[in-house]
């Protein structure tokens, strides 16, 4: 069985077809989505229309439940009211069948991998879709993020940064991301930049031989930076400035 791992598209529909066009070479059995998908990027309608044509399992993103509803209190702080903005004007461009798509998603998906070994995927954590669970995180706290879940292999995104590590009998890893994937200077720690990537993931298993790729794939940052600055997103500029 050979899976794609896709999550984290943040309406890029550049970034999105780019990854496809590659997936599309491999013999897979199964994609499945992590989430995020249309929220906070200049084709959230675009990424939408795409990801209905793969007819795949979709998770529920954090970002996708921010679509679906307006904030619930009022929001001071500067940052999380561009965020606010983004995701009002991103639902703004769907339509009532998009929403509706949206809804569908699941907190978590399960895929078997034979008899006995099988795939969790989810979007945050298994129990939240905005826990985060890092490469870092110490056993004692991811064990009781993960407390009453078992997968021989459990797969999240929403850090928008790729990882695998082992805990016990079970491998956790993230993807990374299609949309917008995070790159930290060790210099700088403060500094965050959008690299000229996509990321996703490949899980091959066939008689208890496994298989985990990282894949990154070259993008096109000046088609990417054009689509938003061609967009009505709010901070457009600044939104495709952070790609360098």
């Amino acid at each position: 069985m050979r899976i794609a791992i896709i999550s984290d598209i943040h309406g890029n529909l550049v970034s999105f077809e780019t990854v496809l066009k590659e997936i599309n070479r491999e013999k897979l059995d199964q994609i499945v989505c992590l989430g995020d998908v249309a929220a906070f990027g200049p084709q959230p309608r675009e990424a939408i229309a795409r990801l209905k044509s793969l007819n795949c399992p979709v998770v529920m993103g954090n970002a996708d439940v921010e679509l679906l509803s307006s904030p619930s209190v009022e929001i001071t702080d500067e940052h999380a009211r561009r965020i606010a903005k983004m995701a009002t004007w991103g639902a703004t461009q769907l339509s009532q069948s998009d929403l509706d798509f949206i809804r569908t998603f699941q907190p978590t998906v399960e895929v078997p991998l034979d008899g006995e070994k099988n795939l969790l995927c989810f979007h945050g954590s298994p129990r939240s879709n905005t826990e985060i669970i890092r490469a870092t995180t110490p056993d004692e706290e991811l064990g009781s993020i993960l407390s009453g879940f078992y997968a021989s292999i459990m797969v999240g995104g929403h850090t928008h940064t790729q990882m695998i590590r082992r805990f016990g009998e079970t491998i956790v890893m993230n993807p990374g991301s299609i949309g917008l994937p995070y790159e930290f200077s060790w210099a700088k720690k403060e500094e965050v930049r959008n690299p000229p990537w996509a990321e996703y993931a490949l899980i091959s298993y066939e008689k208890e031989k496994l298989g985990i790729e990282l894949r990154r794939v070259p993008v096109d940052i000046q088609a990417i930076r054009q689509a938003a600055l061609q967009s009505t997103m709010p901070d457009a500029a600044e939104w495709a400035a952070g790609w360098r």
